[in-house]
């Protein structure tokens, strides 16, 4: 966090709290069901999550027209299932957002 940004909010604290590591196979049902979302490495995963959860529209909107949220597709999905990278990922019901992180 830079000191340009605002003071985290109660529901940003709440979602880092409910933010873990996990395993392509845990989140495997989720991508059949269609509401895994894939979060650009270079976004604050959390702060997509707090905007979703605060139904920003306009943010989530501008984040999914420049492809930098998106749902998981087929490729990204086997892509995962062959390599099993270090995914992080927090629930914003009815979405699981998850991040790869290097």
């Amino acid at each position: 966090m830079t000191s340009n940004d605002a003071p985290q909010s109660p529901l940003y604290a709440k979602l880092l709290g409910e933010t873990a590591k996990i395993g392509w196979s845990e989140l495997e049902r989720f991508f059949a069901r269609g509401i895994l979302l894939h979060v650009a490495r270079d976004l604050d995963l959390v702060s997509v999550a707090e905007a979703i959860a605060n139904d920003d529209t306009t943010q989530v909107a501008q984040w999914l027209s420049s492809g930098l949220v998106e749902r998981v597709q087929s490729e990204t999905a086997a892509d995962f299932a062959a390599r099993d990278p270090e995914l992080w990922a927090v629930v914003v019901s009815p979405w699981v957002c998850v991040q790869e992180r290097s």
